[in-house]
């Protein structure tokens, strides 16, 4: 059940001529170096590294990516260099290499959490029960609260990125990303962008947010289930609205009776039988963490438009010739389905 890494996807392999001796420098350590790869992602590449009888795991921008800022090494390692003496969950992070000669491109190396990972693509022998996975999702939301609740000063993250104005800036962000890697003309996603700039709420107060949490950023430990060991992927991770953040994660919890589309891109196992529904997750939310969220729907709408925007980019690149990841060849029916979604909660005014 424990979470482990695969053969490496073509043309995404790692120079270990140059890595293998870098890293035995840099760590004093010994032995032949191993690679393989944590297959799953859409963003950030993850790699498992064997050395010696050490494990580490190697993060590195997407090849052909060419938005640093949205894969930028160095700020993710700061993070959790912060992080990681306050906040137990986070990974610790071990080296950090700006040097382009060894691998194209920055990358960082950190502690190895092993635990269980659920994804929405699980075998029938580690899908939980309803019972169980009612008593995880309880945690996964708990947990969101808890992150949400870390101390920014004893982090010292309290003047980390740009707080003031964060959800005009994003909307106005995502926006602006959506246009620069469109491929279809798809009005729903143009309607959404809109309807969040003109509806925008004031910003709900600061907290260290993740920009990503769901199901497969998380790490269970392996005994107990309902406990969470560990939040990886802190890629977009900053200082921010909570209610943002929580925002994300409605946009990736897909219900079982949500489009074909959004179910056969496999977001997260948040259909199975025993997950609350989106307004569930809200009110737990809301008790968890103590805050009201008084405009729902704007918080999903924005949700289902940044993990539309994050599909965008990544099929944009796709057709581009950049990844040969065929995982990618369909994002852009998801798409279509997250603009459809957005446009269906906003008439119902509902989420």
């Amino acid at each position: 059940m424990i979470d482990q890494p695969k053969p490496i996807r073509q043309g995404e392999e790692l120079n270990t001529e140059l890595l293998e001796p870098y890293l035995k420098d840099q760590l004093g350590l010994k032995g032949d170096l191993k690679v393989s790869q944590f297959p799953s992602g859409f963003s950030n590449l993850t790699y498992g590294l064997e050395l010696g009888e050490k494990q580490f795991v190697l993060r590195r921008p997407p090849f052909g990516a060419n938005i640093k800022s949205a894969h930028d090494m160095g700020r993710e390692f700061k993070i959790l260099s912060h992080l990681s003496p306050v906040y137990t969950k986070a990974p610790k992070p071990l080296l950090f290499c700006e040097d382009e000669n060894i691998l194209g491109a920055d990358f960082y190396v950190m502690e190895r959490v092993e635990g269980v990972i659920l994804r929405a693509k699980m075998s029938k022998e580690m899908t939980p029960e309803a019972a169980l996975m009612g008593n995880i999702a309880e945690s996964l939301i708990a947990s969101l609260a808890e992150l949400h609740s870390v101390d920014l000063n004893a982090a010292g993250l309290d003047d980390f990125g740009r707080p003031e104005g964060y959800a005009e800036r994003q909307i106005g962000g995502w926006t602006r990303r959506y246009a620069a890697s469109q491929t279809d003309h798809i009005p729903t996603i143009d309607a959404a962008a809109k309807w969040l700039a003109d509806n925008m709420p004031d910003d709900a107060g600061l907290a260290l947010i993740h920009n990503d949490y769901k199901y497969d950023n998380v790490v269970l430990d392996r005994d107990d289930w309902t406990k969470i060991i560990a939040v990886l992927d802190w890629e977009m991770a900053t200082v921010g609205d909570p209610l943002m953040d929580l925002g994300t994660s409605l946009g990736y919890w897909v219900e079982a009776d949500d489009p074909p589309a959004m179910q056969e891109l496999g977001l997260s196992p948040t259909a199975l039988p025993g997950n609350p529904s989106r307004v569930q997750v809200l009110r737990m939310y809301e008790e968890a963490s103590g805050r009201s969220i008084p405009n729902p729907v704007f918080y999903y709408v924005y949700g289902l438009f940044k993990v539309a925007v994050i599909l965008q980019q990544i099929y944009a690149r796709y057709k581009k010739g950049l990844t040969q990841d065929e995982r990618f060849a369909g994002l852009i029916h998801a798409v279509y389905a997250c603009g459809e979604m957005a446009e269906k909660a906003v008439e119902k005014e509902s989420i």
